[in-house]
């Protein structure tokens, strides 16, 4: 086995060790059941609206655009955190230290940041799935589609998240000029209504960036045909959707590498320790 194979199995074991410790962790927990139970609480309390030109109802159409938000959400906010946090507390200068590590610290987070994703998902799924009619019309095939599309939109979406903590120097950035595009662009995307309710120009903005394509695949792979209606042109845009998602995969995957190389090559003991001494001066 050479180095780099270990220092990947090495990432991909510590990324599901870290998965395990957050679901012991109460914090955590009550985050996924905060955010998951109030998104469903919001969708019961909207069961009964019908998103016109479809004749279904709202939860139904929005529960796809809802799972592609929290995709994209994770796989670029916290992806983000961690990087910052860890390059504060010195986990980065260790992996950089070690033979490839960063190849497997970027395994970890993969793992990490996937399967982070997964106690929303049944905290989101499991009681709609249950209570509402309709929620998935294509059956197993849409079920397969969405494992498929979720594993994209996280390959499109987390370099821009490892970019994004590469340039933060400090959490409270990612808070702010980090999360705050990632939130107008979902809010704008069409997640919670067609997004031929906004202006032209939105919408061509929107269509840049992964979060549409990944919300219209994903009620794509939900919704009977006739929902289309509320798509741009109002048809399904599938194929234009998986080029987009892979186009961004693959300049992500290209650039964040050398984005976190240059990073770790200006991590060292002395910045790790001046970084220390900023945090305990803010927490003072």
């Amino acid at each position: 086995m050479n180095a780099r194979s270990h220092a990947i199995r090495v990432g991909l074991r510590r990324g599901w060790t870290e998965f395990l410790i957050s679901l012991r962790n109460p914090e955590d927990l009550a985050f996924y059941l905060m955010w998951g139970g109030g998104t469903v609480a919001y969708l019961l309390l909207n069961r009964n609206v019908v998103v016109e030109g479809t004749g279904l109802a709202f939860p139904t159409v929005a529960l796809p655009g809802l799972i592609a938000a929290m995709t994209v959400f994770g796989a670029t906010v916290g992806p983000a955190f961690s990087l910052v946090i860890e390059r504060e507390d010195g986990t980065l200068l260790r992996a950089k230290a070690a033979p490839h590590g960063m190849s497997g610290y970027v395994a970890g987070q993969v793992v990490l940041q996937v399967l982070g994703v997964v106690p929303m998902l049944a905290v989101l799924l499991l009681p709609c799935a249950l209570v509402l009619d309709g929620v998935m019309y294509q059956g197993a095939f849409g079920w397969f589609m969405l494992v498929v599309l979720i594993l994209l939109g996280f390959t499109a979406s987390m370099p821009i998240g490892l970019i994004i903590g590469s340039l933060a120097r400090k959490p409270s950035h990612v808070s702010t000029w980090g999360m705050f595009p990632v939130i107008g662009l979902t809010l704008f995307s069409g997640i919670f209504g067609p997004v031929t309710n906004h202006p032209g120009w939105v919408q061509g903005v929107v269509q840049v960036f992964p979060t549409y394509w990944l919300g219209t695949a994903m009620r794509w792979a939900f919704l009977p045909d006739g929902a289309k209606a509320i798509e741009l042109g109002g048809t399904w845009h599938t194929p234009m959707a998986v080029v987009v998602l892979l186009a961004w995969s693959v300049v992500g995957l290209l650039l964040a590498p050398r984005v976190l190389r240059r990073m770790a090559r200006r991590e060292s003991g002395s910045a790790v320790e001046a970084r220390r001494q900023e945090r305990m001066q803010r927490l003072g």
